[in-house]
């Protein structure tokens, strides 16, 4: 059976691009009958922040990215479930220490005593001699005997791994084709660090080989460490995954997606109201494509279609722009009433008392308008709340104050004497006969009144505002127009 896995460190929020990673993991497996695996590697222990794993499994709920083994939520709980556990890393250290024991016997792996002082002064003289830095094999054949009087003298140690000084290792990678590294470039890594906790680099092999990962799916710059990983492999005479090392994420200045030049949280993105479903599509679309010119996919669509042979190789840019077109088309799409639900919770954070207004009308104003959720939030407060305005706001483009106030007066004596029904399409077409007997212009007439009811320069329009407000909400904020103008 195929088995993915995403593997993130609980060092922060889940990353836009791990989420992509995560992503295309999820739905090859899903195309294959596979598993999808969520294992946590927190064997980084000083950039470990508290939160950050519930932050990561909040967001895979938020996608809808059903975890099958591994770490995942359970009635907002956190639990671990499956066969090959435990899934986080801090919890498998005797695991780690019975096969950094199965290397040194087999003389795959050896203690390092180098000080830090000594590999800070290697460091400083390869780089003077403008040679590529690494670790120059000090301890690697230390002799038996003195490397127990060290241990018994409790001198600090790490472990390193053998990597073989001569041959080549050729990867066949799921995005990347065939890719043949030269095995002396690279030096011997670390495998169990001084505080006994093991690398990235050991704990992924053995994490990846007892869980079963058939295919290991991860970010382009894991690359330059693959060969170290395939020699451990071998090392233990076990059978690497397939690997597939996916594109990085930039924006459209061309940069790697940092916090310094935007939002790169998904959670970012939550806070800001953009669909699960919107979002999810277009990330699919960085690095993807099924090869037509279709560009809406739900999630079980993506699982049928993706393929490893439609992903590039290029850096995809994460565009705003697009992101904010999705998630308006999806917004466009829903009906106002799972729309006005969505919309609760911003109301809520934002303490905007709802009261007894039709919600549903309330976000209808900018259904069309708003890219996202927050922003219809945003930009129909005012209707729960009047906005202070410039008077001169209220003034039409070569009308002036006198004139303004006058229309207004009209526009508030006509509607006091509005006998029909008061929604949008009867004012609109009562309103609109009003201003064509009376040779009005529409401006003169529509935007104070707008204005008076908005508060603001741009705005759905006065008879879509005041179809919403109610009667008696409309003359009275025209009224006040009246008087402040």
């Amino acid at each position: 059976m195929i088995k993915t896995r995403f593997a993130p460190s609980p060092t922060g929020y889940l990353h836009i691009g791990g989420l992509r990673t995560a992503l295309f993991a999820y739905l090859f497996a899903k195309k294959n009958n596979g598993k999808f695996l969520l294992r946590i590697e927190d064997t980084d222990r000083e950039r470990f922040v508290e939160g950050s794993l519930k932050n990561i499994l909040d967001s895979f709920a938020w996608a809808n990215i059903n975890i099958d083994e591994g770490v995942m939520l359970e009635n907002n709980n956190i639990t671990q479930k499956g066969q090959n556990g435990p899934y986080i890393q801090s919890e498998r250290l005797e695991i780690y220490q019975k096969f950094i024991k199965e290397l040194l016997t087999k003389n795959h792996a050896y203690y390092c005593f180098c000080s830090k002082e000594r590999l800070d002064e290697m460091r400083l003289k390869q780089e003077a001699e403008k040679k590529a830095t690494g670790y120059d094999g000090h301890c690697r054949n230390l002799k038996a005997e003195e490397v127990q009087t060290k241990l018994q003298s409790g001198e600090k140690f790490v472990i390193r791994m053998k990597m073989p000084r001569e041959g080549n290792t050729i990867i066949e990678d799921m995005v990347r084709g065939k890719i043949e590294f030269k095995n002396e470039l690279f030096d011997d890594q670390v495998l169990i660090k001084s505080d006994g906790f093991p690398t990235y680099h050991f704990a992924v092999v053995v994490d990846d080989h007892l869980m079963e990962i058939t295919h290991a799916i991860r970010a382009e710059e894991w690359l330059p460490s693959t060969p170290k990983h395939v020699a451990l492999y071998k090392m233990f005479g076990w059978e690497a995954p397939q690997f597939a090392h996916l594109s990085l994420l930039i924006n459209e200045k061309k940069q790697k997606l940092s916090k310094r030049n935007g939002d790169v949280s998904v959670v970012d993105f939550v806070n800001k109201g953009y669909l699960p479903e919107a979002f999810i599509n277009f990330i699919a679309f960085l690095g993807w494509n099924p090869g037509d010119d279709r560009e809406f996919f739900t999630l079980a669509e993506l699982e049928k279609e993706f393929d490893f042979s439609k992903v590039g190789k290029t850096a995809a840019v994460f565009n705003i722009e697009k992101l904010n077109w999705y998630n308006k088309q999806y917004i466009m799409k829903m009906s106002a009433k799972d729309l006005a639900e969505k919309c609760k919770v911003f109301y809520a954070e934002k303490n905007i008392n709802t009261g007894d207004f039709d919600l549903e009308k309330v976000v209808a104003l900018e259904q069309g308008r708003a890219n996202t959720l927050l922003e219809i939030v945003e930009n129909t407060g005012f209707i729960f709340s009047e906005k202070d305005y410039d008077p001169d706001l209220l003034v039409w483009k070569k009308s002036d104050k006198e004139k303004t106030k006058k229309n207004l007066q009209l526009t508030l004596d006509f509607l006091q004497q509005f006998s029909g029904i008061w929604n949008r399409e009867d004012l609109e077409s009562t309103i609109l006969a009003w201003i064509k007997d009376n040779a009005f212009g529409n401006g003169d007439i529509l935007w104070p009144m707008r204005v008076a009811l908005s508060g603001l320069q741009n705005s759905p329009g006065p008879l879509e505002i005041a179809s919403v407000l109610g009667k008696e909400e409309t003359l009275s904020r025209i009224h006040k127009a009246v008087d402040k103008i």
